[in-house]
């Protein structure tokens, strides 16, 4: 059932709790999402579609940073030079 209503602070609780699961997990596993499909599905049934979308954008970005952070920046073009 799709809910249009904002979630009740209880359902975003959930969908929280079910988010960071589900990205404990894949931080375990390297980001194997085969490993996590039980939390995957959790936290898509727990959370609106609207958010799984945000959260999986986000989880990319955080990734990203992260990597650049560690890595810090090699421009495309440097790849493959050294």
């Amino acid at each position: 059932a799709v809910k249009m209503s904002a979630p009740t602070m209880e359902e975003r609780k959930a969908c929280w709790g079910a988010r960071d699961e589900f990205w404990q997990c894949l931080d375990r596993h390297a980001d194997d999402a085969s490993k996590c499909e039980k939390l995957r599905l959790s936290f898509e049934s727990r959370c609106p579609q609207q958010w799984v979308k945000h959260f999986d954008k986000r989880r990319d970005f955080l990734k990203y940073k992260k990597k650049l952070e560690t890595e810090g920046y090699h421009p495309p073009e440097a790849a493959g030079k050294s």
